[in-house]
Formats: C-alpha cells, structure tokens, sequence
C-alpha cells in the first residue's frame, strides 16, 4: 500500500510568497495618511505607511513577503521560516508573544489573529499606542480582503493587487481544467486523533471544491470539525489527503494500523496523500500553489506527463 507523497520543499512556499521584481518596484510607501477597517471592526488609523511591521499571522508574513515589504518587516514568530526573514529577532509565539519584546523593537504596526477572543494583545499594544490590525484568515475571500489591507497598510497597493491579479489567475485555470471531470470523495485529514477536517466554508474547503475534489464532509457546518471515526467509515473517501508536518513522523504509517482508518477503502488501496502542511495550510498568496499541488492530487491526468513525474515524487 503506497503512499504518495507530493514533494514541494519549504522552498514552494518561500517562491510563492516571494515577490517578482516587478511587484517590488511598485512601491506606494509615500502616500499619505491611511484609513483601514480590520477584521474585527477596528479603524487603523496611520500618519503613513508603516515602516516597522511585526505580524503575529504567519499567513500575513507570507503576504509581507511577496508583496515586496520584507524591509519594512522588524520581528517575526518562531514560526515564521523564510530565508528572507529569518534573521529577525523572534517575539515568541502568535497568540502568546512577548509584549515587552514586541516594544522593543519600536513596531508602527502589529498584525494580530481575528481568532484570538481574548485579544489581550491588542489591548495591551494599543494602550501603549501601537496600531494593531486584527487579520481573519478562514476563506478565499479573507485571503484576498487580508493582502489588498495589508498592502494598503504597507504602502504597497500596486504589487498586492498585482499579487491578488496573479493568484486569481492560477486559481481560474485550475478550476478550468477540472471542469466537468468526476470529483473523487476527499477527506483532508487536519489531525487524526481524534479526527478533524476542513468544513466547506474554509478555504482549504473551497481550494478542494476548486480542484476538482468533493469533500465527503461538505455538509458540516463548522470551520474545522471533529468528526466521528464511525461517520468517516461510513462516508468511506476515495481519498485521504494528509497535511505532513502536523502528525509525528510515523503517522501515515499508523493510519493503516489504527481501528477506523485501517478499515478505509483508500487506506488499504494505498490512496493516502501527503502533502506540505506549511503549503496547504496556510491562508496567504501560497494558495495559487496549493490549488496546483490539489489539482496534482486529485487530476493527475490533466497534468502533463512531465510535470507529473516531477512534481508527484515517490511512493513510500
């Protein structure tokens, strides 16, 4: 029983996220004072374009990245890998950081997760009178609401709407190229134990929907569910897609020995589907690539035969 694995190195990403010369070129940053409506129906109001930017979102670090703001750029999580950044002193993690170390470092602006109800964060920066824009990362249309923001922000509307033109632009041909082709039962696998998926209205939702796929749990009504060992079982995928980087190293391997996952027609036919967490995951520019690497997945057959044996890696 195989299991393919698509080989994208951390590199996809940082090439995704990079931006073309053309987009670091368009540099909006002498425009005057700024007017944004975040996420959480908070005005952001700046005298200009920030110079000193620290994101909590790694999704919106990737979109600093390529829209060409990476010197506008301060700090960054521990979990934000880019070469371009990596350099930076780190402030901790996302929702947890360190308030004195965000100081530190001066920032005109932090960007923070609409998800974090507490938002403790906010509170303590903007008392101190630190701009914070709250970012919501859950479906295509915040992604692109997000990098239009965030390039308004930053002083670099042309080469976010640049960005936005070419994403939108891969998405439409993948979908186009999928078109009218059957869709096989897909289940994105986002934790294992216990099992957790991606609902309809996510964007790794939709990016499936798009390719060509069609998600056995398109009818849950939440975000990211828990679903039931036995419903799985029942609605029996003809595909299981697992984000690599989010189990431990030999979870691929217990999914053919665990109860439930062993019974499933696509683990004992050796459908399982690893794919870059760090890619699929991640709501920022990096879903062009994703929707290529979920077109791979689900249509091999429209991909060249070239670019197939390329990008398909091998089995394990």
């Amino acid at each position: 029983m195989g299991v393919f694995y698509i080989a994208l190195a951390v590199q996809s990403v940082a090439c995704t996220a990079r931006a073309t010369p053309d987009a670091r070129a368009n540099d909006d940053s002498t425009q005057s004072a700024i007017e944004v409506r975040d996420d959480a129906g908070f005005t952001i109001h700046l005298a200009k374009p920030a110079q000193r930017i620290i994101s909590l979102v790694p999704s919106a670090m990737e979109t600093l990245i390529a829209i060409g703001a990476t010197n506008q750029i301060v700090g960054r999580t521990r979990y934000d890998m880019a070469p371009e950044i990596a350099s930076l002193p780190s402030v901790g993690g996302g929702v947890d950081p360190s308030v004195e170390a965000m100081i530190n470092l001066r920032p005109d602006l932090v960007i923070s997760w609409e998800s974090d109800k507490r938002q403790m964060v906010r509170e303590k920066l903007t008392a101190l009178g630190i701009p914070v824009f709250i970012l919501r990362t859950q479906d295509t249309t915040d992604i692109f609401h997000g990098i239009a923001n965030i390039g308004r922000l930053a002083g670099r509307e042309s080469a976010a709407t640049a960005i936005a033109t070419s994403i939108r632009a891969t998405l439409d041909s993948v979908r186009r190229s999928v078109s009218g082709r059957p869709a096989p039962s897909v289940l994105y696998v986002m934790y294992n134990d216990p099992p957790m998926t991606a609902g309809p209205q996510t964007f790794i939702g939709q990016l499936i929907s798009l390719a060509g796929g069609r998600s056995i749990f398109a009818d849950a009504t939440q975000d990211w569910p828990n679903v039931a060992m036995e419903e799985i079982v029942r609605r029996d995928p003809d595909m299981l897609v697992v984000p690599v980087g989010e189990f431990k190293t030999n979870s691929l391997e217990r999914l053919r020995t665990m109860a439930g996952w062993r019974d499933l027609r696509a683990v004992r036919a050796g459908r399982v589907v690893s794919v870059p967490a760090d890619l699929m995951n991640r709501p920022s520019p990096s879903i062009a690539e994703a929707s290529r690497v979920l077109q791979r997945v689900l249509h091999p057959e429209v991909v060249g035969a070239d670019s197939s044996k390329a990008s398909a890696g091998s089995r394990q």
